[in-house]
This record gives C-alpha cells, structure tokens and sequence, in this order.
C-alpha cells in the first residue's frame, strides 16, 4: 500500500495588534517599521515602546525598501520538524540587510542563484503572497 504524502505547510508569523501595521502595508506593497519620535531609532520587531529609550511614541513610517545585504547564510538542509514546509525551497538564502534608511532588516533573498549573492550586493524589497492571508517581504537583486 502506497504511503499517503501530507502537505506540510511552512509557518506563517502570527498576527498581532501590535505588528498589524507592518502586515497591513506589506500586503500593500509597502515596507513599514516603527520609529521612536523621542530617539529617532528604528524599532524592528513591532514593540509597545523603544528598545533604547523606553518611550510609547512610536509611528509607523515606511521605507524605502532599498539596501545592501550585511551578511547572509545560504540554507541547505531542514533541520527539526517544524521547519519541514521549508524543505521544497533548499538552497535558500537568508540576509540581513542594511536598509538604505539605516535598519537592519533580516528577510529572504530571491531571484537570484545563491551562489551569485553576495555582501554589499544591492537588493531590493518585494512582496510574496504566502497564499494564507500574510503577504512576506522578501528582498531581490536591484534593478538599477
């Protein structure tokens, strides 16, 4: 008897009041993050207050969605159960990336052969529909 295949998902972040907006814009094709008007910091991931001052005043603005890969790590195996729905993407490669506003920003990097990324390469946001309601900023080779 043939062993019936089960479909394993990839898992999708979870929805919150506090990081509404950074899903709300990414599925307008808008990268958003959180600045500190008291410090001027960039605040990534969505918090109720400033990692480096403390304060509540937070707003959202976006970005450019323009930068530079810092580093990055090319992903070969699956390791762990729970990242099984990852299994179909290998190789795949994981950045961060200096954003030309000045935050870093950890994301997948596609569109390009994993053996052509490389530091300091430009890059790009775009927007990749999980197909379950969450739209995934994910970075590509820039364009010019």
């Amino acid at each position: 008897m043939a062993e019936e295949t089960k479909e394993i998902r990839k898992p999708l972040p979870e929805i919150t009041p506090i990081n509404q907006p950074f899903w709300d814009g990414a599925k307008a094709g808008k990268l958003m993050m959180q600045k500190c008007k008291d410090c001027g910091t960039w605040v990534f991931c969505p918090r109720p207050v400033c990692g480096d001052c403390a304060s509540d005043k937070l707003e959202w603005a976006q970005l450019s969605g323009r930068g530079k890969i810092f580093s990055f790590t090319v992903i070969r195996e699956v390791v762990g159960q729970a990242l099984r729905g990852f299994a179909p993407d290998i190789p795949y490669v994981t950045a961060w990336i200096d954003l030309d506003e000045g935050p870093r920003f950890c994301s997948n990097i596609i569109g390009c052969a994993v053996d052509k990324v490389h530091i300091d390469m430009p890059v790009e946001v775009v927007f990749e529909d999980s197909g379950e309601g969450v739209t995934l900023p994910k970075f590509r080779p820039a364009t010019s």
